[in-house]
């Protein structure tokens, strides 16, 4: 790996020599003891029992503990935790959704056959706005859905007073949130449920998979039931329900990847801190905000670019860093509601103003437990020398996203 330079060589995008000749990745999942996961899946194998099998309680049982709910659903996907839910809950009509988020929450709410309204995001924390939902929910609306974006938790307290107020079902698209917290309370027991990502691109790694987490006794079974096509068992199925079940072999790669997960999300704060002390002088270059006392995962870690006072827009600034080696992404551009699957069934409601900023001005950055402090350092270099180029960044090279998609 380079190590930061003493000059100021020619930018890559330039001609220069790249900082990071074999590349620096956007995401690296991480799985502690291989070993020890292969024995699991050569003891499965063995046995032939491949699913509805002892790995998926183990790791059920473990998750309730360690987000202290009294149920956890392990399940194929985020996507299907999110299906089940909606579909477990009876929810008509309408669901308030943000469209700052990945397409899958918006996904299970159109595959429930309901409508997604999207409602505006708060400006520091680039979560869903509780005075924008009050603003967007209708006489059909019968549930809200809310993304911990990024591992950023929620503002909770005014979604859970919104929902009371206008007596709606809570849900929360906690794909990137499996160990953040909302001030003491583990995020995982908040609202009436919460739905987790386990793939690649998380912190807490199945392979492929989803956990949907719940104090509610009758969702949680519903949840169950639902996973296996409705069936209680008896093969007369209760509901129209998916083939959601995890495997033994996801489960138990989640069970080793619990085992450091508390390390993992100690060091990718410290990365978080590391960028943020790094890039803190930069002109034009903002942080989303953490609420004081909440913790994020930092699934992602995503700057605001400024083009006004940095020079360069995000899309030139990922194309130099792309040049250098530097893997970017662009979450979340374009959001939800301007994609082409929902320019009919969910057309613009109210007032995504907000939105509309962020995703002119975001960009995500590499961070992985790995990277290390001179990784930083060479990034915000980067980043820093990037301002120089002025508009001599040419379009062709913009964007830098080879990443794969950060997905439920």
């Amino acid at each position: 790996m380079s190590t930061l330079p003493t000059s100021d060589p020619t930018p890559a995008l330039l001609g220069g020599r790249p900082l990071f000749p074999d590349g620096l990745a956007l995401v690296k999942p991480r799985v502690g003891k291989p070993d020890r996961v292969a024995e699991r899946v050569g003891r499965i194998l063995a046995s032939g029992e491949l699913t509805n099998g002892p790995y998926v309680r183990r790791f059920e049982d473990a998750a309730c503990e360690y987000l202290g709910v009294r149920n956890c659903v392990a399940v194929s996907s985020c996507t299907a935790g999110l299906m089940l839910v909606i579909r477990a809950a009876d929810l008509t009509g309408e669901v308030v959704v943000p469209s700052f988020t990945f397409a899958a929450t918006a996904h299970a709410v159109a595959w429930n056959g309901l409508r997604p309204i999207f409602a505006d995001i708060d400006r520091d924390t680039l979560t869903l706005s509780a005075s924008a939902v009050r603003r967007t929910i209708g006489v059909r609306t019968s549930a809200i859905l809310a993304t911990h974006v990024f591992g950023t938790p929620c503002d909770v307290e005014g979604l859970e007073m919104a929902a009371r107020e206008h007596g709606l079902r809570l849900f929360f698209d906690a794909a990137h949130a499996f160990g953040s917290r909302k001030g003491s309370k583990m995020v995982g027991g908040l609202g009436d449920a919460e739905v987790f990502s386990l793939s690649p691109t998380k912190v807490l790694v199945a392979g492929e998979g989803g956990l949907i987490a719940t104090d509610d006794d009758i969702l949680a079974e519903r949840c169950r039931m639902g996973r296996d096509y409705g069936n209680p068992g008896d093969y007369d199925c209760r509901f129209v329900g998916l083939n959601a079940r995890m495997s033994e072999l996801h489960a138990a790669v989640a069970l080793a990847s619990f085992e450091d997960l508390e390390e993992r999300l100690v060091d990718r704060r410290r990365l978080a801190d590391g960028y943020r002390e790094a890039l803190s002088e930069v002109p034009g270059v903002t942080f989303p905000t953490v609420p004081d006392g909440d913790r994020s995962t930092y699934k992602d870690l995503t700057i605001l670019v400024d083009e006004s006072v940095f020079g360069l827009g995000p899309d030139e600034l990922a194309g130099a860093l792309a040049a250098e080696g530097i893997e970017t992404r662009r979450y979340y551009a374009p959001p939800v509601h301007t994609m082409q699957a929902y320019r009919s069934p969910a057309p613009l409601v109210g007032d995504l103003s907000v939105t509309a900023e962020v995703v002119e001005r975001v960009l995500t950055l590499p961070l992985w437990t790995g990277m290390t402090q001179e990784h930083i350092d060479l990034v915000a270099w980067a980043i820093r020398r990037s301002r120089s180029l002025g508009k001599a960044a040419p379009t062709s090279l913009a964007g830098g996203q080879t990443a794969r998609d950060a997905g439920s």
